[in-house]
């Protein structure tokens, strides 16, 4: 069987050109179909689609098709659009890897997120230390208003977690110490554990589910409309201009922040000794004995180093945002997990090297 073409095949003329075509052809289903294409001037995806359907009419009835007369460029496209096998429904999608290709893969991704961590700490670093000497070319009022947001906004969360954390931990010693005679040793244990460790900690979770996914949420959406990349066109650095202001704004009102979640704790504590029947004066003299001057610089030392992690990590996955509708929420998630788990790192390293220090 012979078909032959000529003029323009395109989506225009396809449903004529279909069904004088394709119903013949399966009314005969013929042993061999040529195809001579010799006379045609156009032919577009919508024809490509028209010899497809032909090709798998004939390999489903057992014969074949041949095309002749088609120019050098149609046939590449031709080659192009045909399937391997024609029956085929639906494309099969790729195998899934193996345990060596998906651990592989793990490795690879981990590596660049590494090396892409180390990257921003350089131009971190970099950048604060122009800040350091550039103070007049900071933004104060980005500054300011980064503070409010993740500041000001943030203190009655702040101040209600450390009363309860107060309460909490009062409540949770008060029957095991009452056993061993000592529950007036409850003030000693919460200031302590609240100065050298649950305010710092607590304010710095708090930071990065507030603060550390707003900053990736606001760069990420800037990466994703290309205005980090209109930055870079117009000579202005994005670490210096986004990251800096966020970074000295974490670093302004954390400490403050811990301090609040800290003296909410004691609140918390001594309501618990009031309930027991222990007065104010005798709270603050058991907790002046057992917190010293380094206790507390410790502490503020941590919600430095916290706000600086929880920082600089939300910054570092807005920058990191891909394109796509789900990306920004993607760098949130990723900077808040992200931030979580670094702080957590962190506190635990600066726990060891205290306890050799012997602070």
């Amino acid at each position: 069987m012979v078909l032959s073409l000529a003029g323009r095949l395109d989506s225009g003329t396809l449903l004529d050109a279909w069904s004088r075509s394709v119903e013949p052809v399966r009314q005969a289903r013929p042993r061999k179909l040529r195809v001579d294409a010799a006379g045609l001037t156009y032919c577009d995806g919508a024809g490509l689609g028209l010899f497809a359907e032909l090709r798998r009419l004939l390999t489903s009835c057992g014969g074949e098709v041949e095309f002749v007369g088609l120019t050098g460029e149609l046939q590449h496209l031709l080659e192009m659009s045909l399937l391997d096998d024609p029956q085929a429904k639906e494309l099969q999608p790729l195998p899934k890897p193996g345990m060596v290709a998906y651990v592989g893969r793990a490795s690879w991704l981990l590596l660049k997120d590494i090396h892409e961590i180390i990257s921003f700490v350089g131009e971190l670093s970099a950048g604060l230390v122009w800040a350091i000497f550039h103070p007049l070319r900071i933004r104060r009022q980005e500054v300011i208003a980064i503070a409010e947001k993740a500041g000001a906004n943030a203190a009655p969360v702040v101040g209600l977690l450390g009363l309860l954390m107060g309460l909490i931990l009062a409540f949770q010693t008060a029957t095991p110490l009452a056993r061993y005679g000592v529950q007036p040793l409850i003030p000693t244990l919460v200031s302590i554990s609240s100065v050298r460790e649950m305010s710092a900690l607590i304010t710095a979770v708090i930071l990065a589910g507030r603060s550390g996914a707003a900053f990736a949420a606001e760069i990420g959406t800037m990466k994703v409309t290309e205005e980090l990349s209109a930055l870079r066109t117009m000579g202005i650095e994005p670490t210096q201009f986004l990251v800096i202001p966020r970074v000295l704004a974490a670093l302004l009102v954390m400490p403050l922040l811990t301090v609040l979640n800290l003296a909410m704790s004691m609140v918390g504590g001594y309501i618990v000794m009031a309930g027991l029947g222990y007065s104010l004066s005798f709270c603050a003299n058991q907790v002046m004995s057992a917190v010293t001057l380094t206790d507390f610089l410790g502490g503020i030392f941590k919600s430095l180093v916290f706000a600086l992690i929880v920082a600089g990590v939300g910054c570092l996955r807005g920058t990191q945002t891909r394109s796509g509708p789900g990306a920004v929420g993607d760098s949130t998630t990723r900077a808040v997990v992200a931030g979580i788990v670094l702080t957590i790192v962190a506190d635990a390293m600066l726990g060891v090297i205290y306890y050799n220090l012997g602070i």
